[in-house]
Order: C-alpha cells, then structure tokens, then sequence
C-alpha cells in the first residue's frame, strides 16, 4: 500500500559508510543510501586540529554530526510544510551540542549533555499551524528520533581468523 506520493507505508532507511585514514587524522569517507533506494556516494571528509595532530583540512567529525542534526530538523521542516500546508517565507536553525568531556590519564572520556535547538520560521500562518509543523519535523528527522532514545552500537574488529565483537 502507498501513500499520494507513491511511497510505501512502512520502509527501512539504510545508509552505509566506508571510511579510509589517510594524511595525519583525515579520514575520507563514501556515503551511500542503501534503502529504500539507492542515492549517492556522497563524498565526505573529516579532519581534527592540532589537538589530535590533524590539518584540519576538513571539518571534524563534531561539526558534521551537528551540521546533519540541524540540516535533518530543516529539511523535514520544509518536505513538512509542503504536506501541512503551512506557508515558510523563511527559516532559520540554531542548534547548540554541549558534550561533557574528561581527562582519564592518557585518554578521555565523553559523554553528551544538552541538544537545543532554535526554530526562527517566518510564516502567515497561525502559531498553532506552525507548532504542529516542528512536531511533525521533530517526529519526521531521523536523527533527532535516534538521540532521543537509548540505543545499542556494535563494534566490530576483523581479524584473521574473522569478527569479534568488541
């Protein structure tokens, strides 16, 4: 079954990353959408300053992940919109990460603190209008909807003889 658009109701959404170290702390990194369709490779990069010994060539891992979480609530603010019918002269994203950060001898450990993040629409529409529509956006961004619950990571080390779970 499909929605107007030609879209199913329920789908996976899979994005695939291969990452290669290259230069002191770069990484170049290949993007793809795996499903429900495929789009892409997006070429990526990261870098760190002289902190971690990098050139800072590209933007460091920190800024992408803030830059995907503010790009995600805008883009589903404007796909939104469309759909609720609310009128979007303009939109304005401010969004502030604060992550808590501790030496432990040689290392660090982090972990996160607050997420914020500041809508500025400018729309004719009423105020209730638009409320609905960052709800909807907030419902809809696939990145605010991961931070806000508990999750499981696996890591995985290939050696000789296979993976391991690490």
């Amino acid at each position: 079954m499909t929605d107007n658009a030609g879209l199913p109701q329920k789908a996976l959404v899979q994005f695939d990353c291969k990452g290669h170290a290259t230069g002191k702390m770069r990484n170049d990194l290949e993007v793809m959408m795996k499903l429900p369709f495929e789009e892409g490779p997006f070429i990526l990069a990261t870098d760190e300053g002289s902190f971690h010994g990098g050139d800072a060539s590209a933007p460091p891992p920190l800024a992408l992940f803030v830059a995907g979480l503010t790009g995600c609530i805008m883009t589903q603010i404007r796909a939104f919109a469309k759909r609720l019918k609310v009128s979007l002269n303009d939109l304005d994203v401010e969004t502030r990460v604060v992550w808590d950060w501790e030496a432990k001898g040689r290392i660090y450990e982090t972990g996160p603190r607050s997420f914020e993040i500041d809508v500025m629409i400018d729309s004719s529409d009423a105020v209730e209008k638009v409320v609905e529509l960052i709800n909807a956006a907030k419902k809809g961004c696939f990145l605010e909807q991961t931070l806000g619950q508990a999750n499981t990571i696996r890591h995985r080390m290939k050696t000789p003889d296979g993976w391991v779970e690490v």
